[in-house]
């Protein structure tokens, strides 16, 4: 577990209480891509004993927009990220504490930085495979599409921000 940045997290789960709820933890985050992890417990199960529906969408959602995030967060704060669309297929039971990989951080990189230099909104697919390493290895339970969204925020006109 990466203490630093699951701690990021977990604060940003001050702003999105979902995510606090869940207990995520941040396995891996490098240039390549991250690994998310949220355990299975009460808090996240559903009344089959395997993970609640709603949570491995928040797992997948964290996943996908974790190296954006730190991207906005070191060097690219005028750039915004929301999420334009979801395609999930989910292939067994996530009875077992789940990791959520992507492996885009490069492309999310790229698109980042042409949506600054544009000032256009650039929206790039990111695949998430969700595994339970314990019980079935490498094989997914789930696979995931969201479509990253990233655009540079508008300057404000110079008399609305002395009128503030």
């Amino acid at each position: 577990m990466m203490l630093k940045e699951t701690a990021l997290v977990r604060l940003l789960g001050l702003r999105i209480p979902a995510l606090l709820f869940c207990s995520p933890t941040v396995e891996e985050l490098d240039e390549e891509g991250c690994a998310v992890g949220i355990p299975l417990g009460w808090r996240t199960k559903n009344h089959l004993g395997s993970m609640y529906f709603g949570v491995l969408c928040a797992g997948a959602d964290l996943a996908a927009g974790l190296n954006a995030f730190q991207l906005i967060r070191t060097s690219h704060p005028e750039v915004n990220l929301v999420f334009a669309d979801v395609k999930a297929e989910f292939l067994k039971r996530a009875d077992g504490d789940v990791v959520f990989r992507s492996r885009q951080g490069r492309e999310v990189a790229a698109a980042m930085q042409r949506a600054e230099e544009t000032g256009e909104r650039v929206t790039i697919p990111i695949e998430i495979l969700a595994t339970v390493p314990r019980k079935y290895g490498d094989e997914p339970v789930a696979k995931f599409t969201l479509g990253l969204s990233l655009k540079k925020r508008r300057e404000e006109p110079a008399e609305r921000k002395v009128a503030a």
